[in-house]
């Protein structure tokens, strides 16, 4: 899957940019020229050799806690998508296999979860847990989760149906194994799209909470919390929130050009798109002139 998600452009442009914002990740504190923390008495400076994007209303350096801010996240996103995947697909293919009760009782708790608004969840629970961005961040993604159960749920009947799944239960092969063998492989296409989609919502989470200043203790910068506090003073720079709307605007876009990708290189869309290459390489092969013999 990973070759044919490479081989589209547009999945070779999603991995790219999801790339340079895992480098930012890793490595953006150390990258950072400056400390983010430290202020000074050039506040609201413009961009300069010394500050290639400007300070702020305290004079810290805004490049600086951009880079220091992308590791917050990046990981409270990822926070997130996981949590999901984990409390979503494990009951999502039991639900299948495990009996009426188990079903019954998996669904009603998926619609209960889809019924509740994550976001003022994840406020509520900051509210009692303290703020912190990991407590929010995996309320928020259980939360989420149904959307995990119904995909890998739906991969599972499908599969489940299936004349080779049915000889594999009738031959006395264990539950265990047959999802390894014969489940996960059709399940994991429509969970690696729903991954991808989640990702860019954990994006969009983390982004509104700190935006609010919820999650993260000031003064550690964030993406959210940068574009907080430059809309306080567009009379003196007007263009500094675009930075960090435009880190957030571009990750979330990436995450669904990846998931558009995915989906595109797999299932009966996929399988098509390799005969369609194929048939152009072919083609090409035919319409090639015979090289020259020689004497």
């Amino acid at each position: 899957m990973v070759r044919r998600v490479l081989a589209l452009t547009s999945g070779r442009i999603a991995v790219v940019v999801l790339a340079v914002i895992a480098v930012l990740a890793v490595l953006g504190p150390l990258l950072a020229p400056q400390d983010p923390l430290a202020t000074s008495d050039n506040t609201l400076a413009a961009a300069s050799g010394a500050h290639w994007l400007g300070t702020d209303y305290l004079g810290r350096d805004v490049l600086s806690r951009l880079l220091d801010g992308s590791r917050v996240s990046v990981l409270g996103s990822l926070e997130v998508a996981l949590t999901a995947l984990v409390v979503g697909v494990v009951p999502g293919i039991l639900s299948v296999y495990l009996g009426r009760a188990f079903e019954w009782i998996t669904l009603r708790l998926a619609d209960t979860l889809v019924a509740l608004p994550f976001l003022l969840f994840a406020v509520a629970v900051v509210a009692l847990l303290g703020n912190g961005i990991t407590q929010a961040m995996l309320v928020t993604g259980v939360l989420v989760s149904p959307l995990f159960y119904r995909v890998s749920r739906a991969a599972t009947l499908g599969v489940a149906r299936s004349q080779y799944v049915e000889a594999a239960i009738v031959s006395g092969a264990s539950l265990g194994w047959i999802v390894r063998r014969h489940v996960w492989v059709k399940v994991l296409p429509p969970i690696a799209v729903a991954l991808a989609q989640t990702v860019g919502v954990g994006f969009v989470i983390v982004s509104s909470l700190t935006f609010l200043g919820i999650g993260v203790q000031p003064p550690a910068p964030t993406w959210g919390g940068l574009l907080a506090s430059d809309l306080g003073y567009l009379s003196h720079r007007p263009w500094a929130p675009l930075t960090p709307a435009l880190l957030i605007v571009v990750t979330v876009w990436a995450c669904n050009l990846l998931a558009d990708a995915i989906r595109d290189v797999s299932g009966e869309a996929g399988r098509a798109l390799l005969n369609n290459r194929r048939a152009r390489a072919n083609r090409l092969d035919k319409t090639d002139p015979a090289p020259a013999g020689g004497a």
